[in-house]
């Protein structure tokens, strides 16, 4: 096991279990190996803490918790990258950001293919969508 001083505080984790971005994430090439963190709530939220860079920590989700016709599939080069095969499962996530005026948005545009039998993860910039980096999420704003 190994440890790792966070946002979250000291988190010990198992090296074989990391979640792997072969090409780092969209804008941050460096960011490799991730820590799913476990929930504290209940909820469609969760979050993945940077190895590489403690400093960093996303918050993701399940688009279609949100958006039910939500529907993308990988390309050929993602599934290559994932190493998964046309009949395994890659699910897709996204990132979430919560500004401190707590207008919550979800990127559409930019989202995260996760193949579980290979632990590696891809964000990909969608081409020629109507989807926005920063879709509000439906009744998120704090009365």
């Amino acid at each position: 096991m190994s440890t790792l001083q966070t946002r979250f505080g000291e988190v010990e984790y198992d090296a074989k279990n990391l979640l792997h971005f072969p090409e780092g994430m969209i804008g941050l090439p460096d960011l490799h190996d991730f820590i799913v963190m476990p929930n504290r709530k209940e909820g469609p939220l969760f979050w993945i803490q940077s190895v590489d860079n403690p400093d960093f920590a996303f918050v993701l989700t399940d688009p279609t918790n949100f958006f039910f016709d939500y529907r993308i599939v990988p390309d050929s080069s993602v599934k290559l990258a994932l190493q998964i095969e046309e009949e395994d499962p890659c699910f897709v996530l996204t990132v979430v950001t919560v500004p401190p005026d707590q207008n919550i948005t979800i990127n559409l545009a930019a989202p995260i293919f996760f193949a579980s039998k290979s632990n590696r993860a891809m964000q990909v910039i969608l081409d020629n969508t109507n989807y926005q980096i920063k879709t509000p999420l439906p009744n998120t704003k704090k009365a």
